[in-house]
């Protein structure tokens, strides 16, 4: 997720990520994992990390989906989603022209570049990855 204060232009923006834990049983797994806290400069960009390990062989329907949650706000969007090995940025929002795809599946990366940050940016990133069956 991304977190911090309101940045004036060339002040910090703040994101903060989650790392959830999935699975469909105890013996098979993904593990995520983001950076806790991620700053960037008003009009800069910055790259949200989402790496993850699976207990299987990751499959040619792996979906990773980014979810947004503003600051002060209890809803959360869904800004970007990875699947049938196609990117898929979602046309709702201030990011749909600002974002940047830079992750590899089989490289066990899922990560987003996000770019001419603004402070409107503030808030929680969830990088949610699924492995199916």
């Amino acid at each position: 997720p991304l977190m911090g204060a309101i940045p004036v232009p060339g002040s910090p923006v703040g994101l903060t990520g989650l790392c959830p834990l999935a699975g469909p049983s105890p013996t098979s797994s993904i593990h995520v994992y983001t950076q806790r806290e991620v700053y960037g400069t008003v009009g800069s960009h910055v790259t949200l990390s989402c790496s993850f390990w699976s207990s299987e062989w990751i499959s040619e329907d792996i979906s990773i989906t980014w979810h947004f949650q503003a600051e002060g706000s209890r809803d959360s969007i869904s800004i970007f989603h990875y699947a049938k090995g196609q990117p898929y940025i979602d046309d709702v929002g201030t990011f749909k022209e600002r974002m940047e795809w830079v992750g590899n599946p089989h490289r066990k990366d899922g990560s987003i570049v996000i770019h001419n940050l603004d402070y409107t940016d503030n808030g929680t990133f969830t990088c949610d990855v699924k492995n199916p069956p």
